[in-house]
């Protein structure tokens, strides 16, 4: 049996509460083992008008579920997206409050601007190329709305993928000076490396990534538009923080973002 519209929208009420008192609530899909993928997303569209009626201001999209171990871990074989607004963005340097996030985790990524609109169906890697102002180095910090991270595909899509904040490198980089697919990450905490990856760990290249999100977009209408930051998924596994920690990422020939939590 389909859930509900009304229902859809009392569990985005859960988990907007969730994310302005900074504290996480039961898995969504043992209450409602029902809910599908579709009824997922409705979840998070509702979520994130709630968070627009404060005066919030979309400002881009984020990718997961990009690496197939992930894949593996949530039993799909898709990634998913998420909705980046204005009120989640930090500059490199910045300090991040732990009292805003519940259970956060770090990711390096590379974050695409966009000085073109993507529309799908039938965006191309070579469509992103062109529609790419230049890449940046970037902080993913995922945080969970759902208890001890116990999520399923269909809870992190509702949780807005699990968007936490981010971090933006002071750096934009022409994307033909770089080999997204070949580019080493290396993500260090506190002095000591603890993650390392490449460009290729996001479903074989970053762009790949973008692609599939103006394409998966475009069956819902929807589109990836010029000015917007696209997180283009982990290079690397997730990394737990907590007060009190530094991080630095670095991705050759991209450049640095560095970050620490208080």
């Amino acid at each position: 049996m389909a859930i509900q519209q009304a229902e859809l929208q009392g569990i985005s009420a859960d988990l907007y509460n969730a994310l302005r008192k900074a504290e996480s609530i039961a898995p969504l899909t043992e209450r409602h083992p029902e809910m599908t993928i579709e009824d997922a997303y409705a979840i998070q569209q509702y979520l994130i008008a709630q968070r627009l009626d404060d005066g919030e201001r979309i400002i881009g999209k984020k990718i997961g579920v990009t690496s197939q171990a992930v894949m593996n871990l949530l039993g799909v074989n898709q990634p998913d997206f998420g909705i980046l607004t204005d009120a989640m963005t930090y500059n490199s340097g910045e300090v991040i409050p732990m009292a805003a996030l519940i259970q956060p985790k770090a990711e390096g990524e590379l974050a695409f601007v966009l000085k073109h609109d993507l529309q799908g169906p039938g965006v191309t890697v070579a469509d992103v190329l062109r529609a790419t102002e230049g890449v940046m180095v970037c902080f993913e910090i995922v945080d969970s709305r759902i208890q001890d991270w116990k999520i399923r595909i269909q809870d992190t899509i509702a949780d807005n993928a699990s968007c936490g904040v981010f971090v933006l490198s002071d750096r934009l980089v022409p994307v033909g000076e770089v080999d997204l697919s070949l580019c080493g990450m290396v993500l260090e905490k506190n002095g000591e490396i603890v993650a390392t990856g490449a460009g290729a760990a996001s479903m074989g290249s970053p762009a790949v990534a973008v692609a599939w999100l103006a394409n998966t977009l475009g069956r819902l209408g929807m589109s990836l538009k010029a000015g917007e930051v696209i997180l283009s998924g982990s290079l690397g596994p997730m990394i737990p923080v907590g007060a009190g920690d530094n991080l630095r990422v670095s991705i050759g020939g991209v450049g640095s973002c560095s970050v620490r939590f208080a």
